[in-house]
């Protein structure tokens, strides 16, 4: 009786949703394509001919936005999940934190990459903290195997909630890029703790 309360206060929110709406209207597989798209208004990040990796691309909206605003670029996706193709882009199947994954995905690059992006979370628990560390891990490993691919005034996106790891994760990130900072989208979930962390220039 419970889960099905859950699941009905769920549909009822997507449905209220501006931006599921709105996903629908523009083609995107989801609402996070506008996570992405505030992101880049605000710091300018995407343009013609970029190479970039979609870590936890899955279902594809990052990936979406990011083929049409690099237009001629280079696109990796990464996922655990099977995606539909995107455009010309590369698609790996797989866990990103497998070192056969990083592998494959460094057989598909072709010198240094301009964006490395994450979205990737696990399953949320509820418990914040908990869903905090663990997301937080996952942001870490993606920033670790971005420092080594990344131009030098590459940028590093990942989403990052507030919590146990967050100042550790802002702290990591000082320390591999000239230029850190914390952003929230307004369409990110006001009851949402996850904010995006944009890392940019490597020291």
């Amino acid at each position: 009786m419970k889960k099905n309360k859950i699941s009905k206060n769920w549909v009822n929110k997507q449905r209220r949703d501006i931006y599921v709406r709105q996903s629908k209207v523009d083609g995107y597989r989801a609402r996070s394509a506008y996570k992405l798209i505030e992101i880049d208004e605000k710091f300018k990040i995407f343009k013609g001919g970029l190479s970039i990796i979609d870590i936890g691309a899955a279902p594809g909206s990052w990936s979406q936005y990011a083929i049409k605003a690099s237009k001629s670029g280079k696109l990796i996706s990464i996922d655990l999940k099977k995606m539909e193709p995107i455009g010309s882009s590369v698609q790996i199947q797989g866990d990103f934190t497998a070192e056969k994954t990083q592998e494959e995905i460094k057989k598909n690059i072709n010198g240094k990459v301009d964006v490395v992006m994450s979205d990737m979370a696990v399953d949320t628990t509820g418990i914040k903290n908990i869903d905090s560390i663990q997301t937080g891990e996952l942001c870490k490993e993606a920033m670790f195997f971005a420092k080594d691919l990344m131009k030098d005034n590459g940028y590093f996106i990942s989403k990052i909630f507030m919590g146990g790891t967050f100042n550790e994760i802002v702290a990591e990130g000082k320390k591999f890029f000239k230029e850190v900072k914390v952003f929230k989208p307004k369409s990110s979930r006001k009851d949402s703790k996850e904010s995006f962390i944009i890392c940019r220039k490597i020291r």
